[in-house]
């Protein structure tokens, strides 16, 4: 079975990794979002793409849930020291691969060659794709201004409310290879549990995706974020009150409408009307028997 999923943060990455462990992992496709990419201290750092390596390999910070597992700290604070401004936090095994990337792409390979370099480095079978090769970011319209992603979500803590999101870059972007054809021979198009607004939403800005949505061959379901109107982590309930007009199952279907046919949604949400079809099971990802029952849930959708 070829699955093609559409991912970002670490619900995203911990969906990819459910699925990878159920079925063959060499027929998952991961679209991974680049919009919240920066270029940090000279590196260009991709964080939801590492976010999906480093958890398909085994070494995601699990606590954290960003960045390596047994990590060490020692270019961050002698770089404190220095004065260096320090905000988004690079730990010194995470530095590495920033540093391997960044040489890369200065000598022009593009951010898809590069990252299914690293996957076959760590030992990672399932396909990454970046969604675009080009550049991508997402900005974010707020009460205190526009804020480029990472100054919001990690220098600001995301505490400021959402009035609206851009992806700068969007009209010229192009699918990265590999992407739309994934998509066209999947038996099975998913969308993780992620936040619509700033994960998936930058993965649809790209050109020819959303397109390959709209006229899919394959069955599409997308996976709730939330559980009982609340967000595992991050601010996607907040967002989705505000940009959505409310928390529950039918506002998270409508930020894909035509572009799914069945929604997963936890069992805390069985009684609310989605508006479309719907699939209820326990959602949130504790270990690897959740995580298994998530994703027979969702490749249990007729093909």
């Amino acid at each position: 079975m070829r699955v093609a999923v559409l991912a970002g943060g670490l619900g995203g990455s911990r969906f990819a990794r459910a699925l990878a462990e159920t079925i063959d992992p060499a027929g998952v496709t991961v679209v991974g979002n680049v919009g919240d990419d920066l270029e940090i201290a000279g590196l260009h750092v991709s964080p939801d793409l590492d976010t999906i390596l480093y958890t398909l390999a085994g070494v995601l910070d699990e606590e954290r849930g960003w960045g390596r597992a047994e990590e060490s700290w020692n270019a961050r604070d002698a770089a404190t020291g220095l004065g260096a401004e320090t905000w988004f936090q690079l730990g010194d095994r995470d530095l590495g691969l920033h540093l391997a990337r960044t040489e890369a792409l200065r000598s022009g390979e593009p951010l898809s060659a590069v990252t299914a370099r690293f996957a076959r480095a760590l030992g990672v079978a399932t396909s990454i794709l970046p969604a675009t090769d080009d550049r991508l970011r997402t900005w974010v319209a707020t009460p205190a201004g526009e804020l480029s992603f990472q100054e919001w979500f990690v220098r600001r803590g995301h505490r400021d409310d959402v009035d609206g999101v851009r992806f700068e870059g969007a009209e010229r972007a192009k699918a990265a290879p590999g992407v739309l054809a994934a998509l066209d021979r999947a038996d099975l198009i998913a969308i993780a549990p992620s936040n619509p607004f700033v994960s998936i939403r930058p993965i649809l800005a790209v050109n020819g995706i959303r397109e390959a949505l709209e006229g899919r061959r394959a069955p599409a379901v997308a996976v709730s974020p939330l559980i009982g109107g609340r967000a595992v982590r991050g601010p996607a309930d907040r967002m989705l009150a505000r940009l959505g007009g409310g928390t529950g199952p039918a506002q998270v279907a409508r930020c894909y409408e035509g572009l799914i046919d069945a929604l997963v949604v936890d069992e805390a949400d069985a009684d609310e009307d989605a508006g479309i079809p719907t699939i209820v099971t326990h959602t949130l990802m504790r270990d690897a028997d959740s995580r298994r029952r998530l994703a027979e849930a969702v490749l249990g959708v007729p093909v």
